[in-house]
């Protein structure tokens, strides 16, 4: 089941858009869209996971995430706020449309091309970079269209200019990223990542591409070299060893939070694909903090 919460549009358009997020449970998903994102966390603390990268969050943690990088806030479960609530953050998404490449060719635009570089890996924002950009973003709600394009470009070349920003996804997760140059396999791979907790039903899969069903499983495996409900499990897999590098996750709870119905089943798919038990492969990270870094879906 998908997390249940609250989004809330201040500003949007077609590649602009300020919001509020806000988690009513203690679940979000692991997942991954086409626009840039900066998100400004403004309640709640718990853990953030960017690709391969898992640290705490807090109040004030602000994080600027490229496209197609895979990411999740997982609030605290025993840290729910007075407004009934676990999470909220102040974000920001839009798509290339907004900064296209003549715009960035400009070398007044070299800062702000420097920052959507940055995204690539997703950054932390820190120090007097993290209090620039923060005010700025709880002002864009509350500008007209003009000043607030213009406080947009001028948040992006701060973030640009700095050097204190921190990278989150490692170069080696960056290396063996997902990619594609088929359009069918990417959209199919679109929707298992961001569906992978809901019943994945083949007659939906093959619809999106336009195939029959015994078509699609024939074209995913000559493909990928493997079935898709294999390749579904290897995303699900890869999202449980990011968890269970959290010694606070019961091995139970990873199971449930990576899209697994029963423990048993959790365990098979985990040992076929990791070659070790769940909790063998804890064990292996044991200690070695909130930066460890697991392997990814290639």
């Amino acid at each position: 089941m998908s997390a249940k919460y609250e989004q809330i549009s201040l500003i949007e358009n077609q590649s602009f858009s300020i919001g509020i997020f806000q988690d009513n449970l203690e679940k979000s998903t692991w997942h991954y869209h086409n626009n840039f994102e900066i998100s400004f966390i403004t309640e709640g603390t718990g853990k953030r996971i960017v690709a391969d990268s898992m640290e705490e969050f807090q109040p004030g943690d602000l994080v600027f995430i490229g496209r197609n990088l895979p990411h999740v806030w997982i609030a605290e479960k025993e840290q729910r706020l007075l407004s009934g609530r676990t999470l909220e953050m102040v974000f920001l998404q839009f798509s290339n449309n907004i900064l296209f490449p003549q715009l960035l060719a400009l070398p007044e635009f070299k800062h702000v091309k420097k920052a959507l570089d940055l995204s690539e890996r997703g950054i932390q924002i820190v120090g007097q970079t993290l209090n620039e950009v923060s005010e700025i973003m709880l002002q864009l709600p509350y500008l007209n269209n003009f000043d607030r394009m213009n406080n947009f470009f001028r948040l992006m070349d701060i973030i640009g200019k700095s050097d204190s920003n921190i990278p989150l996804a490692s170069e080696e997760f960056m290396q063996k990223r997902f990619t594609t140059g088929n359009r069918r396999i990417a959209l199919l791979h679109d929707y298992l990542m961001n569906h992978y907790r809901e019943e994945i039903d083949l007659k939906r899969l093959a619809d999106l591409v336009n195939m029959a069903e015994g078509s699609l499983c024939r074209f995913f495996k000559m493909n990928v070299g493997t079935s898709i409900f294999e390749y579904l499990n290897r995303i699900k897999v890869e999202f449980a060893c990011k968890l269970l590098m959290d010694p606070d996750f019961g091995i139970l709870d990873v199971c449930l939070d990576s899209g697994f119905n029963n423990l048993s089943h959790f365990n098979k798919q985990f040992r076929k694909n990791t070659g070790v038990t769940p909790t063998e492969y804890r064990k292996q990270y044991k200690g070695l903090g909130w930066n460890s870094k697991a392997s990814s879906v290639g």
